[in-house]
């Protein structure tokens, strides 16, 4: 909801204010519904329309105290994720609270219009009797409503189990079928990833219960990339590590703890190189590679330019005739 991903950020205004935006609509509708209710005289028998008003009222007291109980769930959120501290280098703890009260949030939601729409529908004396016949097919029912909502089910239940197993919390990095993203909202059907060309990849929740996925900050903020480069067997490697770690120490993106520049493979026509350096959190590693892989590319090309891949042909000698 984008009223959730509004809330996750410090409120800039004080408890009153937040709770007048947005308690007071809510609160002012309950407070005259409920006064128009008590102000109703009796139902003479002969009226008709005065039951028919006093009903109406009554369902839309039921919606509006709905609101109501959302509106201050939604007070509790904004409190709680303002003393939540997203800004600190290791965010782990931080980003788990906040994924598991937005989740506990949402299913409270659920749970609160349910009991409400089950209120409303039983001020209707025919709901009233047919729940009293269903009452006794209650096993039937439960099982036909759950064959119907079966994937539905088993998603909410999936969302549950994320939120409180922790594979996956709100910001981390992850990389779900060879897409490298974070993750931007978690609720209790799905989840969004937002890769790193600004895409959403909407995956039902079952899938991260179900499936292989890579995440990079599961145990902390820092992460380790790697820059791949495929270069002639001429390179200069000492020469190419100096240089490397000379830029790293230029980059205010290095957390200045890791750096490595080794000969990861070989293949028939190239030598691979993989650089490693670390970064305090995933997207500054993201530009750091970047930089560092650029850099690498221009140093080559500037000092070392027969050290870039070339395809050798080897042709026979032939004797010249005497």
């Amino acid at each position: 909801m984008a009223e959730d991903q509004v809330t996750t950020t410090h409120p800039p205004y004080s408890v009153r204010q937040r709770v007048l935006h947005r308690c007071g609509p809510p609160f002012v509708l309950t407070v005259a519904v409920a006064g128009a209710l008590i102000a109703l005289p009796p139902a003479q028998e002969s009226e008709r329309l005065l039951p028919t008003v006093r009903h109406g009222l009554t369902i839309i007291l039921i919606a509006s105290a709905i609101w109501l109980v959302i509106a201050l769930t939604g007070v509790a959120q904004d409190l709680i994720l303002a003393r939540l501290d997203v800004s600190v280098s290791d965010n782990r703890r931080v980003r788990r609270l906040r994924t598991q009260l937005i989740m506990l949030r949402r299913l409270a939601m659920t749970v609160i219009v349910f009991i409400g729409i089950c209120a409303a529908l039983l001020t209707f004396p025919q709901v009233q009797a047919l729940g009293t016949s269903l009452l006794a097919s209650a096993g039937v029912l439960g099982i036909v409503v759950g064959l119907a909502a079966q994937a539905t089910l088993t998603n909410v239940i999936a969302g549950l189990q994320i939120a409180f197993t922790d594979p996956i919390r709100i910001d981390d990095v992850v990389v779900v079928n060879d897409e490298w993203g974070r993750i931007e909202e978690i609720t209790l059907t799905y989840v969004v990833v937002r890769t790193w060309d600004n895409r959403s990849l909407i995956l039902p929740v079952q899938w991260f219960t179900a499936n292989v996925f890579q995440n990079w900050t599961r145990h902390e903020a820092r992460v380790i990339g790697a820059v791949i480069l495929h270069v002639d067997y001429s390179v200069p490697v000492s020469e190419l590590r100096t240089a490397m770690h000379g830029f790293v120490q230029e980059s205010p993106l290095w957390d200045g703890r890791d750096w490595m520049l080794e000969v990861f493979d070989t293949t028939e026509t190239t030598v691979v190189l993989r650089g490693l350096m670390s970064s305090a959190d995933a997207p500054s590693n993201w530009d750091l590679r970047c930089e560092i892989r650029e850099k690498l590319v221009g140093f080559l090309r500037e000092h070392y330019p027969q050290s870039l891949p070339r395809t050798r042909i080897e042709l026979p000698v032939t004797e010249q005739p005497g």
